[in-house]
C-alpha cells in the first residue's frame, strides 16, 4: 500500500465514522464510546491527510502545465511557483504525518496508577521512595492532572515502603510510562556520621488506568476479606474493621487497602486491581510493548537503573537517553521532568521512524 493509499484509507474511515455517529441511536452505548474515541483520534490526522493530498493534486497540475508546450510563459511561471510551494508543503506535512502514523499505544491517552516501592537500601530507600512520590505529585500539578493518593505504607523517618496514587488527565500514560523502572539515588544519609555516600534504589511502576470499556471484573472472580488493621503505619492505619484485602482468584493478584473508610478501601482497591489486570492483559497481547509488572521494574537492586539522582554533584542522569541535568533540587522538588520525558518520547519516535510505512528498515 502506497503512502497516498494509506492516507485515503484514513480519510474514508473518518468519513464512515462520521456517518455512524450522525445517528447514535443505531449503536449501543459501549460501541458509541469506542467509535467516538476512534473518531477523535483520527480527526487531526484526517485534516493533515487532506492537506497532503491537496498538495499532491497541486503538484500534478503544475507538472502538467510545465510539460505543456503550448502554455505561455506567464502561466508556466505561476506553475513553477505552485510546484515549489507544493513540494515544500508535501515535505513538511509528510514529516508530521510520519510521526502521527507511528504505531500508537492504545493506552496513551489514559490516566495512570503509579506505584512506588522502596528497593535496596533500607530506610534510605524508603526516604527516596517518598521523594519520588512527591516529585510525581508536583509534576502532575504542573501538567494540570489530578493526583489522588490511593495507599501509603509508612516506614521510619517519614519514608514510604510503598506509595500508590491515581493520576487522571489527558495523556498521562503517554508521558509517564517511561518512568517505569529502577531509580537509583546516591547521597549522604542524615544518619551517616562519617559523611559516606550511600546508594539506594526505589522501583516505579506506571500502569494505564483501566476503564469499564477495557475490562469487567466478574464478582465470582474476586474474594473480599475485611479485617482489623494493626501494626506500624502511623496515621494511615486505624484500628477498626476497615482494612480490605481483595484477591483476584484466577490470577492470584492481591490488593490490600487499610485506610479509615471500608467503602473507600473497597473502591480504591478495585481501581488498583483493575489497572493491574488491564496491564496483565496488555502484556499478553503485546509482549514487545508491555511486560509483566515484575519484569517492568526489575528486582529493585541498585545495579539495575534507568535514572540516577546524585545529590553530592547536584546531578540527575537518565541512562537510556544519556540526558544529564545539573539541577537535582529543581527536578525532585518542582517535578522538572520535561527534559527527560521529552527526550524519551523523541527517542522512541526516532526508533519507530527507523522503519518505513511498510515496516521495513530505512
Amino acid at each position: 500500500m502506497s503512502f497516498e493509499d494509506r492516507l485515503n484509507k484514513i480519510i474514508n474511515r473518518y468519513n464512515s465514522l462520521n456517518d455512524i455517529l450522525s445517528d447514535p441511536t443505531k449503536i449501543s452505548s459501549q460501541d458509541f464510546a469506542k467509535i467516538a474515541k476512534e473518531h477523535s483520534d483520527l480527526s487531526e490526522i484526517n485534516l493533515e491527510a487532506i492537506e497532503y493530498l491537496n498538495n499532491v493534486v497541486m503538484l500534478k497540475e503544475a507538472d502538467e502545465i510545465l510539460s505543456n508546450k503550448n502554455a505561455d510563459k506567464e502561466l508556466k511561471d505561476l506553475a513553477n511557483d505552485q510546484k515549489k510551494e507544493a513540494k515544500a508543503n508535501l515535505a513538511k506535512i509528510k514529516e508530521q504525518l510520519q510521526v502521527m502514523l507511528l504505531p500508537k499505544d492504545s493506552a496513551d491517552e489514559k490516566g495512570s496508577i503509579i506505584e512506588i516501592r522502596a528497593g535496596t537500601g533500607g530506610d534510605e530507600a524508603a526516604l527516596f521512595a517518598a521523594v519520588l512520590f512527591r516529585m510525581y505529585q508536583k509534576y502532575a500539578e504542573k501538567m494540570g492532572w489530578k493526583f489522588e493518593i490511593l495507599s501509603l505504607s509508612d516506614s521510619t523517618l517519614e519514608g514510604y515502603k510503598e506509595a500508590i496514587a491515581q493520576i487522571s488527565g489527558k495523556g498521562v500514560y503517554k508521558r509517564l510510562k517511561y518512568e517505569s523502572g529502577v531509580h537509583r539515588v546516591q547521597r549522604v544519609p542524615a544518619t551517616e556520621a562519617n559523611g559516606r555516600i550511600h546508594t539506594s534504589a526505589a522501583t516505579v511502576a506506571v500502569l494505564p488506568e483501566a476503564e469499564d470499556i477495557d475490562l469487567k471484573i466478574e464478582e465470582k472472580d474476586i474474594r473480599i476479606d475485611v479485617y482489623r488493621s494493626s501494626g506500624a503505619g502511623g496515621q494511615h492505619v486505624n484500628t477498626t474493621d476497615s482494612a480490605v484485602r481483595i484477591t483476584h482468584i484466577p490470577t492470584g493478584i492481591v490488593v490490600v487497602q487499610s485506610e479509615k473508610s471500608q467503602h473507600q478501601n473497597r473502591a480504591k482497591g478495585l481501581k488498583i486491581l483493575k489497572s493491574r489486570l488491564y496491564e496483565l492483559e496488555r502484556s499478553k497481547k503485546d509482549l514487545e510493548r508491555s511486560e509483566l509488572r515484575k519484569g517492568q521494574v526489575g528486582t529493585g537492586d541498585r545495579s539495575e537503573r534507568i535514572r540516577t539522582y546524585n545529590y553530592p554533584r547536584n546531578r540527575v542522569t537518565d541512562h537510556r537517553v544519556n540526558v544529564t541535568m545539573y539541577n537535582l533540587e529543581e527536578v525532585v522538588a518542582e517535578g522538572k521532568l520535561e527534559p527527560f520525558i521529552d527526550a524519551l518520547i523523541a527517542d522512541d519516535q526516532a526508533k519507530k521512524l527507523a522503519h518505513d510505512e511498510f515496516g521495513n528498515d530505512r
